[in-house]
């Protein structure tokens, strides 16, 4: 092997076995990473931020280069030859969606492929990747791609609830690297001009290619928080007036919105089922300066010794109003999940209004686009006994025409905000217990 083929092996090596690990073996990539020995070994921080750009390419990218593999040969790979295919996916991600030359993008997965025990297929990694260097962006041309990226259990339902055109305006919209949200405590305007972002909404900031996070004036002192534009909504819905009122966070981890519900002065009890995410909530409340009473717990079957005030539901789901930044869940999950974690979501509801004193008010919300976990669970909400919805009012979400719907909640998508550089998909709704 000459010297050239050596360079970039390492990391090439990451991004093989992080594919494998999401795809094969069902995990997320950020857990993925955290346990690739691969990955781990890797020191440089260009070396990490390539191969996190690459995964994120394939799955962003995974059914227009699995399209393309399909055109480039006779029959598909079976067995231990399967496994050449995610060679072929990280080779095609390099060479069309990236723009690497061809030298840099075929030569080390011809050589991964021989220390990858695949030997028989190396000859046809290196003849189908000189070939899409030749004849692939034409094909790619040629893709329809909102519709190839994204899986037919998605696609039905989107264009189901939301029209075909905007389905393809949301599957598009995850194909673009987002950019990164941070929450401000105060003084939004003078962390504008520090960190040189654009504003949205009450105290977000937005960043373009920021770098990395930790290195941002303003994180090491717990000036802000990460949190996309859309997660900081169902907090701001509770409004602002919460200064010594007693709020539960349930499923509060990793504690986004228990930093925006602490910063308005409310007394916030976080639940969360999970130790290890709450470990993380704490570290992340601990930077931020801020407390809160946290209990691990199941949300469904806890309750607060005495009703509070109002409650946040932001309850699990299958995330799918997440894909521009967690793409791996359109093949992580499906319809059967959707059906289970409604069930859930239903039972968390049922438990949370029964927390609420008279007068009391609920938030639920779930980052969502699906039907079971949006418009059902509006439904479901509003059969609750001693609930009553509080409408939303399109005043309350300036700049987001079209979120709120005519009955009171309301659902962003990825297709909304184009112009700042789009944002995640969120339903959310917001109740009141009756005074008496």
């Amino acid at each position: 092997m000459t010297e050239s083929k050596k360079v970039g092996l390492p990391a090439r090596r990451a991004i093989f076995h992080l594919l494998e690990d999401i795809l094969y073996r069902d995990r997320d990539l950020e857990e993925a990473a955290r346990q690739s020995e691969p990955f781990q070994a890797l020191r440089d921080s260009r070396d990490r931020g390539f191969v996190h750009a690459s995964v994120l390419m394939v799955l962003r990218r995974l059914g227009q280069i699995d399209d393309l593999i399909a055109q480039y040969l006779d029959r598909p790979l079976r067995g231990d030859a399967n496994r050449a295919g995610h060679l072929l996916r990280i080779g095609l991600a390099h060479l069309l969606f990236m723009e690497m030359p061809p030298h840099a993008a075929v030569d080390p997965l011809v050589s991964l492929a021989r220390e990858e025990n695949l030997h028989p297929q190396a000859g046809m990694i290196n003849a189908v990747l000189r070939r899409a260097s030749k004849d692939g962006a034409a094909l790619v041309a040629k893709q329809d791609a909102a519709r190839l990226n994204t899986p037919d259990w998605l696609w039905s339902d989107w264009a189901s609830r939301f029209g075909e055109e905007t389905a393809r305006t949301i599957a598009s919209a995850h194909t673009i690297e987002p950019p990164l949200d941070i929450s401000i405590r105060d003084d939004a305007d003078v962390w504008v001009q520090r960190l040189g972002g654009q504003r949205l909404g009450r105290n977000t900031i937005r960043l373009n290619s920021p770098g990395a996070v930790t290195d941002l004036p303003g994180f090491a002192d717990g000036a802000w928080w990460v949190q996309d534009f859309a997660a900081s909504l169902p907090a701001s819905l509770l409004g602002a007036d919460l200064a010594g009122k007693r709020v539960v966070d349930l499923c509060a981890a990793p504690g986004g919105k228990t930093a925006q519900l602490i910063a308005v002065g409310a007394e916030v009890t976080a639940v969360d089922r999970s130790k290890p995410r709450l470990k993380r909530l704490g570290e992340n409340l601990s930077r931020l300066g801020m407390e809160a009473e946290v209990v691990q717990a199941d949300g469904a079957k806890w309750r607060p010794d005495e009703p509070v005030d109002a409650v946040l539901l932001d309850a699990p789901c299958s995330a799918t109003g997440t894909l521009r930044r967690h793409p791996e869940i359109a093949y992580r999950r499906n319809e059967g999940d959707v059906a289970k974690l409604a069930a859930t979501q239903q039972r968390l509801l049922s438990a949370a209004a029964e927390m609420l004193k008279p007068g009391g008010t609920l938030v639920v919300a779930t980052c969502s686009l699906q039907s079971a976990e949006g418009s059902e669970l509006f439904k479901a909400a509003a059969q609750i006994d001693g609930l009553t919805i509080d409408p939303v009012h399109a005043d309350e979400l300036p700049g987001l025409d079209g979120a709120v719907q005519d009955v009171g909640w309301v659902q962003t998508h990825p297709g909304m905000l184009p112009e700042a550089g789009h944002m995640d998909g969120f339903f959310m709704a917001r109740f009141k217990t009756s005074s008496s």
